[in-house]
């Protein structure tokens, strides 16, 4: 399939093909619609290597996962592969593990000028090591931000949310409230961390129990809640930073003979579609996962069209889901 028949397909000309091709911003959005959806159909395949020499854009996204198993995560990169594909660009995938070794194999491809930006969601302790790396490279944090600096950021108040679903617990009547937590060189887990023990602190509720899982997983959701058990003042309720650990908490209490929320009442985070596989059905605070992705791919862009342009930093809204086992 050449340009020529996509032009035909679409009813443009050639030239509008090709700045849609370019990602020109000078197409009307109708005809950027006309010429993409002709592309779709035809399974139209450009030489990219063609194009990057015609205009010194790969049109390719490299998109630095912490995490790709993590349900957020997962549906993080669906949106950023909807929007990417939305403007003509495409994505390539690495799943870092916040490991800075296996990131720095990935940006070499910034050497060949393989990509034309860069989408981390990678530990904000691991910020300092990346912007060294990728220098003057587009780049967007993506979930997991910095308060400051030279990188555009998208994700959610996680104090803020924290902060509610503690306090719901509380007005439910919960006095032992426990935290399942993760790993606090991620921003979100400092903050939703704050968020606990600043409620508790305000409602003069001593009490304090914190477990950190081992990874982002239902069996380390399961110990981390195995553990809180074996205290003598056992929680009434717990709050975990995912839904994946909050789904490994509900089986150990169950496997314990005790029952969601009659004897612990349990809260995640995310807002992942395992919140509603659960039983019962997990509360939660969802996040806008697909438009973080899409805003992500949007702030992105806009630094690929104008390097100089300074950071911008998007705090989107967050929902509260209250669901039986809250």
């Amino acid at each position: 399939m050449s340009i020529q028949k996509i032009a035909r397909l679409a009813g443009v000309s050639v030239a509008t093909v090709s700045r849609v091709l370019n990602n020109s911003n000078s197409v009307k959005s109708k005809n950027r619609e006309r010429v993409l959806e002709a592309i779709r159909e035809s399974n139209y395949q450009p030489n990219l290597l063609a194009r990057q020499l015609r205009t010194s854009r790969s049109s390719m996204i490299l998109v630095m996962v912490s995490n790709i198993a993590n349900p957020f995560c997962a549906d993080v990169v669906k949106g950023i592969e909807e929007e990417a594909e939305k403007n003509g660009y495409r994505i390539l995938l690495c799943n870092s593990g916040s490991d800075i070794e296996r990131s720095k194999s990935s940006l070499g491809l910034l050497s060949g000028k393989m990509v034309d930006g860069i989408i981390t969601m990678d530990a904000l302790s691991n910020l300092p090591d990346l912007s060294t790396m990728i220098g003057q490279t587009p780049w967007v944090q993506c979930a997991e931000y910095a308060d400051a600096g030279d990188v555009s950021c998208v994700g959610i108040s996680d104090t803020e949310a924290s902060e509610f679903a503690i306090r719901h617990l509380l007005e439910r009547g919960c006095e032992r409230i426990a935290l399942i937590n993760h790993d606090l060189s991620y921003k979100y887990a400092q903050l939703r961390e704050r968020g606990y023990k600043t409620v508790l602190s305000q409602q003069g509720n001593s009490f304090e129990a914190i477990e950190y899982a081992s990874e982002l997983s239902f069996k380390a959701g399961k110990a981390a809640m195995e553990n809180l058990l074996q205290a003598a003042a056992k929680p009434d309720a717990v709050f975990a930073v995912s839904d994946t650990l909050a789904a490994g908490a509900m089986r150990a209490i169950e496997d314990a003979g005790l029952k969601v929320p009659q004897d612990i009442a349990v809260i995640g985070f995310d807002g992942t579609e395992l919140a509603e596989m659960v039983s019962p059905q997990l509360t939660t605070i969802e996040q806008p996962s697909r438009d973080i992705g899409r805003q992500a791919v949007s702030l992105l862009l806009r630094k690929i069209d104008n390097p100089q342009a300074p950071a911008e930093r998007l705090m989107m809204d967050w929902r509260f889901i209250a669901r039986a086992s809250a």
